[in-house]
């Protein structure tokens, strides 16, 4: 099936013999195959694989949609091929994500709003512990 990953900067890669794509969604991690039901899902922070010509890429996405269909086409709102991100991309992604939690905090807005930023810094942990990074969440 068709793949493309789709960042705001660029297309990171396109295939056209992909085999199974495993999601990062917000409602649980999820694997398109061929002949998959058609969807639409919205992703949070995580590790996104593509299994395609008997090989494995992954990609740190930090939120976006995939559209899952003959194929599958994710929009990321950022993505990095796994090797290119540094210690130092977590922590700038991890500093923005806490920032988001603050903001949301001190702005009083409604329990769900400081959750979502809370469960958005969590899984930037989650993700940065995934690829061997380290990332600290002890300052919310």
């Amino acid at each position: 099936m068709k793949f493309e990953l789709v960042s705001p900067e660029r297309r990171l890669t396109s295939t056209e013999d992909a085999t199974a794509v495993r999601l990062p969604g917000t409602e649980g991690d999820m694997t398109a195959m061929a002949d998959h039901a058609p969807t639409i899902t919205s992703l949070r922070p995580g590790i996104l694989t593509v299994e395609a010509g008997g090989t494995e890429d992954s990609y740190a996405v930090t939120g976006g949609f995939a559209e899952i269909g003959a194929g599958v086409t994710v929009l990321a709102e950022r993505a990095l091929h796994v090797s290119d991100v540094t210690q130092e991309v977590l922590d700038e992604w991890l500093a923005e994500a806490k920032q988001a939690h603050k903001e949301a905090h001190e702005a009083g807005g409604a329990e769900g709003a400081v959750d979502a930023a809370a469960k958005l810094v969590a899984d930037m942990v989650a993700m940065g512990g995934h690829i061997g990074l380290s990332a600290d969440a002890s300052s919310l």
